[in-house]
């Protein structure tokens, strides 16, 4: 089955820097979307940053500007770039990839999740 495999969390201080990468292994056929969700303490899942097969990104609004999401399309992975981190950007990061299978002009997309990955930036 398809794996993801992250890594690069720990912890920071604020202002510090952060790189994460997930690997994606497996029957792979179309890594249509490939992102990052992070989960807060106390807070639900949320979507921060994806990145379309042909490099559109997309972020939320709280990291724009600061974190920078990229992909390799030749190895399956994609990467999160995090600069500028403060205490509210403390939280679980989980890799997410959407595979598309158009089938009779249909798109069918399955969602793939890691394990995630502790992020804690101290005051």
């Amino acid at each position: 089955q398809v794996q993801l495999v992250e890594s690069g969390g720990g912890l920071v201080q604020t202002g510090g820097s952060l790189r994460l990468s997930c690997t994606v292994s497996g029957p792979i056929f179309s890594l249509y979307l490939m992102g990052w969700y992070r989960q807060a303490p106390g807070k639900q899942r949320e979507p921060i940053a994806h990145i379309g097969v042909s490099g559109t990104t997309n972020y939320t609004d709280s990291v724009r500007g600061r974190f920078t999401v990229s992909r390799d399309n030749a190895k399956n992975t994609v990467d999160l770039q995090m600069k500028s981190l403060t205490p509210e950007d403390t939280g679980v990061y989980y890799c997410h990839v959407v595979q598309r299978l158009v089938a009779g002009f249909r798109p069918y997309d399955y969602d793939y999740w890691g394990q995630g990955t502790q992020v804690t930036v101290q005051p």
